[in-house]
């Protein structure tokens, strides 16, 4: 049990460390406010799994489920740190979002469960697929260094290590099995932060400041503030954490032998929702389950819900030990860019996956992609894009997630829900267009060119 639990830790580490990372980087915190956010997201993860695995009366799926903080709200929250004037009340406004996000998923868990059919794969691949697509930016900003305001930003050396780190989990990932190919991502951050210290960029002062045993002060940041805005932005992250989570314990449910029914799907959607709801009260992020995670149980066969629960309290104890969570401080940037490409590409590639199963041969699904990934990409591609909005509304349309999902959700409604299933159902794409086609001839009923 404690070595299968520590494999479950081992895997999901670095996503669970990595949103934090984002978020107190751009907040500005220092290296000892980033180990405190570090561990508190650590220790929030350990509960959150707790109340899955284990369960508190129709509360936790009691499913083999790890959950952690979720990339689904990375985009949102550095929306709301862009959008607000004093970076010192970011914190504190995304922790109150949060909790307003939670509380009402909690309240809504039992009729989400029975409005899956409004988000079938077309829809969640499309988010998934945008979240780590919005992530990527993130990953090339650390590429080339700690601050973009110095004369060596995007340096041969930055860069050099960023590539260098991808090389090794690559590598690791082709020529490994088992457990080490489970934990590529880990090991090479350990191995690019060991190669980047001859260049001295390691600094260990994060390790040698921290004390061996601590407690995530309740509201360390500030008491939560309530934006509405941000409550907004963070109830859709909400929506699509809550989708995601359905999506997984359907697939773990199949992989265990117990399918999840109705009443399974409202009770783990309750331990999400109640989990993210009390995050923040000890400075951690929005919960859901890590997917990597039902990999890792698929593959061993080790289906017992009481080893996850025993990763969970593994994750409790480093989010209580400062050094532990300081480790993760010590890693440079560039280390944690060429990291982050595998880690958030992989994201972009599940989504990817799940759009792969969303039935894209008919018309109509292919237009919900097309647009909502053209929507959520805007605030990459321009972000200028909605200058002239009020700050309010930037925070939602700056987010490509939230905006990507809304037109997703908005598009599946009135081409796969409303009107005849003959207007729905009518529009196969057969063959690509050629130059000179009709395009009020019916491509279903034209004859298959000779080969």
């Amino acid at each position: 049990m404690v070595t299968s639990g520590l494999q479950h830790v081992a895997a999901m580490y670095a996503g669970v460390v990595a949103p934090p990372l984002i978020v107190g980087a751009a907040v500005g915190l220092s290296a000892t406010e980033l180990t405190f956010l570090t561990g508190a997201s650590l220790f929030t993860a350990g509960l959150a799994t707790f109340l899955q695995t284990l369960g508190v009366w129709k509360i936790g799926a009691r499913l083999p489920f790890v959950n952690g903080v979720t990339f689904a709200g990375v985009a949102p929250m550095l929306a709301i740190v862009d959008t607000t004037d004093d970076k010192a009340d970011a914190l504190p406004v995304i922790f109150g979002a949060i909790i307003v996000a939670g509380l009402l998923g909690f309240v809504a868990a039992p009729w989400f469960s029975k409005l899956v059919r409004f988000f079938p794969p077309v829809v969640t691949g499309s988010v998934i697929t945008l979240i780590g697509v919005s992530l990527l930016p993130v990953a090339f900003g650390w590429a080339q260094g700690p601050n973009p305001a110095a004369d060596d930003y995007g340096s041969t050396t930055y860069l050099g290590l960023a590539a260098a780190t991808l090389l090794i989990v690559l590598l690791i990932r082709r020529f490994t099995r088992g457990f080490v190919k489970q934990v590529a991502v880990l090991i090479g951050l350990v191995l690019g932060t060991l190669l980047a210290i001859p260049f001295g960029v390691t600094d260990f002062t994060p390790v040698l400041d921290a004390d061996l045993v601590g407690f995530p002060t309740p509201f360390h940041f500030g008491a939560p503030q309530f934006a509405v805005a941000a409550i907004v932005s963070m109830c859709v992250v909400m929506l699509v954490s809550m989708t995601e989570s359905t999506a997984d314990m359907l697939a773990l449910g199949e992989i265990v032998e117990r399918p999840a029914d109705e009443r399974t799907i409202a009770a783990g959607l309750r331990a999400d929702t109640l989990g993210s709801a009390i995050s923040p009260l000890f400075n951690g992020f929005m919960c859901s389950a890590f997917a990597q995670n039902i990999g890792l149980v698929a593959m061993t066969r080790i289906r017992s819900r009481f080893v996850v629960a025993a990763g969970g309290g593994f994750l409790v104890l480093m989010g209580l030990c400062p050094v532990a969570a300081s480790l993760i401080a010590v890693v440079p940037r560039p280390v944690l860019g060429g990291a982050g490409v595998v880690l958030f590409g992989s994201v972009a590639a599940s989504g990817i996956q799940t759009l792969v199963r969303a039935g894209l041969e008919k018309d109509n699904n292919v237009l919900i992609v097309a647009v909502s990934l053209a929507v959520g990409i805007i605030p990459i591609t321009a972000p200028e894009f909605y200058h002239a909005f009020p700050e309010t509304a930037k925070i939602i349309l700056d987010s490509g997630i939230s905006t990507g999902c809304v037109a997703a959700v908005l598009l599946n409604l009135v081409f796969n829900h409303l009107g005849g299933p003959a207007r729905r159902d009518s529009d196969e794409v057969t063959a690509p267009m050629e130059p000179g086609d009709d395009i009020t001839e019916s491509r279903v009923t034209k004859p298959a060119p000779a080969h």
